[in-house]
């Protein structure tokens, strides 16, 4: 008997119908068919343990027992889900062979693979991989089974993401809450991830930036020209010696010219006479833009936030609904390439776009036999770009929403099959009063998919960077200056980060690395988080008041306990640069190169130096009336009871021993000085007198 896990209810329900009748419903836990028995999880039914699984002690939170670091990793049964678990555990008890159908990322691998492990599986596996629900293509994947040792390294990636995962989360948030706990924090608990963590990072540096942020005026010089065919405008470019040697303190760093009164100098030495000045360079070149690639869920939700303002999680939400309507393809995908062999669909998809007026504008140019660069299995793994499937779109089965992510995955799919964006570009250089004045120039000679892109061009005054309209002219040309204008500009601070862009700042997490060396080796590593996890892990922020959006554009602001937390935290685990590494090794892992217990090891390492950094971590004290250990200068003093009455202690005990007598409902060194032997615990000091009397 063949038995195929599939990782929800609606993926089995989905495999049932498209395998041999007949059928036979056997309660709400599996489906009988001609083909064999399908049942389904509800995603990770197993759960690791907590360190009290481990250990009774860890149930009492003490920094003395961190880092807790499992020898022997430890699963149990999530309680929701043990009856479905137990039919699952007694079909494969049953099976002569297994099919696993979970979804076609690291995720999905580990979730049906740990539920085998668990029972103590030996039956032979095959896998399974559906990037899309419709009939055709699950009867393409179940005809085309793979075995399932192929995909050991993506169940070793994901097993070393999620026991990483629990070694940070586990020990470091335990250990910073201690600390802050020791200058007073008692109401909540600090949870620190290994990306939740650098990703609220970025936020609370971009907000920093933002408060201080002074603007600083800076200053644009452009000329026109007159040549033989018409007149141009052209914009000063000064030298690398112009602005090092020369006037070192007229430009920025960014070369920005911010000195005014050079800039009105040097436009008044511009417009004396004489007027001649040469074209030394004039290039024409003709270039191509092909069509943007289709979408991966990291993108779509970019797109669909900036063109509809939808949070993340929501596009992914919408995006799962479409899939299981079997309209689009499988959501959390990170590869935004498809298989060749799909190529020949191209044509039924696009006529299913005719047919229906809301899609039919995306065919008007298109062509079936066009190949872009998205068809490329080497860039294929377990799945591929989203885009529409085989069945046809009725838009009165899907809401408004759903209509709109379905119009941008169509429009991303369609663009395949247009031709290039053809222009050509014209660079032209003067020099006038040897100094060069720049110029470029576009003539579109072929839109191709940007007919499905509509834009709105900046006018040049806005755009310092803009393209001209140019007349014909040739290097070595004369033209003669007519007038000059300086335009002045304000720099402006950084944006602050909506949940759409901080899904971008995670995808493209290279630009926020510190280290230099750094961010040249993580530029095409796949970001921090996955693509199916970014979104919730914003949602969390925001829920457990890290994060508040603001405003109808819903930025995202910081809380006062965001600060707190980074504040408190070495930058290895507030900026993206470990964190980002580990990715790196994730995916490597996923293909082949590292192993699972060299990767634990590292996180077992940093896990320990990061939680003994904890042990000096200080926070801002709560309140005004909190009083700083005197010894410490970690903990803050508490007023505690013992045996003799009231006495203070500090909150970093037992590490810090200090203590001293209660005066006046306040500790006794603030009313006078104590020397060394009075300012050792009530207690100690009882014994210390009894010492010296023996």
């Amino acid at each position: 008997m063949r038995l195929y896990i599939a990782e929800k209810p609606s993926m089995g329900r989905e495999i049932a119908a498209c395998l041999a009748s007949p059928h036979t419903v056997k309660g709400k836990s599996y489906i009988v068919t001609g083909d064999g028995i399908v049942t389904w999880l509800y995603g990770h039914v197993l759960q690791q343990d907590e360190p009290e699984g481990y250990d009774e002690r860890y149930k009492r939170w003490d920094a003395a027992d961190l880092p807790i670091i499992p020898r022997e990793w430890k699963l149990h049964v999530d309680k929701n889900a043990e009856a479905q678990f137990d039919v699952v555990k007694r079909l494969i008890g049953k099976a002569d062979e297994i099919v696993h159908a979970g979804d076609p990322d690291r995720e999905g691998q580990l979730l049906v693979d740990e539920v085998l492990d668990f029972v103590g599986n030996k039956k032979p596996v095959k896998r399974i991989l559906l990037n899309a629900l419709d009939e055709q293509s699950i009867k393409r994947a179940n005809a085309n089974l793979r075995d399932n040792g192929e995909f050991l390294n993506l169940k070793q990636s994901a097993l070393a993401r999620s026991r990483a995962d629990w070694l940070i989360g586990m020990n470091l948030s335990r250990a910073y809450t201690l600390a802050a706990r020791r200058a007073g924090h008692r109401d909540f608990v600090l949870p620190i991830g290994r990306v939740k963590t650098p990703t609220l990072g970025l936020v609370v540096r971009r907000e920093r930036e933002i408060k201080n942020f002074k603007p600083v005026d800076y200053f644009l010089i452009r000329a026109e020209f007159l040549h033989a065919n018409g007149a141009f405008v052209a914009q000063w470019k000064p030298s690398e010696k112009f602005m090092t040697e020369l006037h070192p303190k007229a430009f920025d760093s960014e070369n920005r010219l911010i000195d005014k009164k050079l800039a009105e100098a040097m436009l008044k030495q511009f417009e004396a006479a004489p007027h001649d000045g040469k074209i030394i360079l004039c290039q024409t070149k003709e270039k191509k833009e092909p069509a943007p690639l289709p979408f991966s869920l990291s993108a779509l939700q970019i797109a669909a936030g900036k063109q509809f303002g939808y949070e993340p999680q929501r596009v992914l939400d919408i995006a799962q609904k479409l899939y299981e309507k079997k309209l689009t393809t499988y959501p959390r995908s990170d590869c935004s390439f498809l298989p060749t062999n799909q190529f020949k669909d191209g044509a039924r998809i696009l006529r299913n776009f005719e047919a229906t007026p809301e899609l039919r504008h995306l065919m008007l140019k298109a062509d079936a036999s066009i190949r872009s660069r998205a068809w490329n299995d080497k860039k294929i793994t377990a799945h591929h770009a989203i885009i529409p499937t085989l069945n046809s779109l009725n838009p009165k089965t899907v809401t408004a929403e759903e209509l709109n992510i379905y119009m941008l995955v169509a429009r991303g799919y369609a663009a395949q099959f247009h031709q290039p964006f053809v222009y050509d570009e014209t660079n032209v250089e003067v020099k006038y009063k040897e100094e060069k004045f720049a110029a470029r120039g576009r003539v579109v000679k072929a839109l191709g998919w940007k007919e499905l892109y509509p834009t709105k061009k900046k006018p040049f005054a806005e755009d310092e960077d803009a393209e001209v309209l140019l007349p014909a002219m040739s290097k070595g040309d004369a033209v003669e200056y007519q007038s000059g204008s300086m335009l002045k500009k304000t720099t402006k601070p950084p944006p602050r980060f909506t949940a759409s862009s901080l899904v971008q700042g995670m995808k493209d997490i290279h630009k926020y690395v510190k280290n230099p060396e750094s961010k040249k080796q993580l530029k095409d590593v796949y970001g921090i988080g996955t693509e199916a996890t970014r979104a919730s892990i914003i949602d969390e922020l925001i829920t457990r008041q890290f994060l508040k959006p603001l405003g109808r554009k819903k930025e995202l602001e910081p809380t006062e306990r965001a600060y707190l937390l980074i504040d408190m935290l070495p930058d290895e685990m507030t900026y993206p640069d470990a964190t980002a590494i580990w990715e790196d090794k994730l995916h490597s892992m996923s293909e082949g190169a590292g192993t699972l217990e060299d990767f634990l090891d590292g996180q077992a390492e940093f896990t320990r130096r990061l939680c003994s950094m904890a042990n000096d971590a200080t926070a801002k004290l709560v309140g005004d009336d909190k009083i700083l250990c005197p010894r410490c200068g970690r903990g803050i003093m508490v007023k505690r009871k013992g045996r003799n009455g009231e006495f203070w202690g500090c909150s970093d005990y037992p590490r810090c021993r200090m203590t001293c007598d209660d005066r006046d409902g306040k500790p006794a060194f603030l009313n006078r000085v104590f020397d060394d032997e009075e300012i050792i615990s009530s207690a100690d000091f009882i014994n210390n007198q009894r010492r010296k009397s023996l």
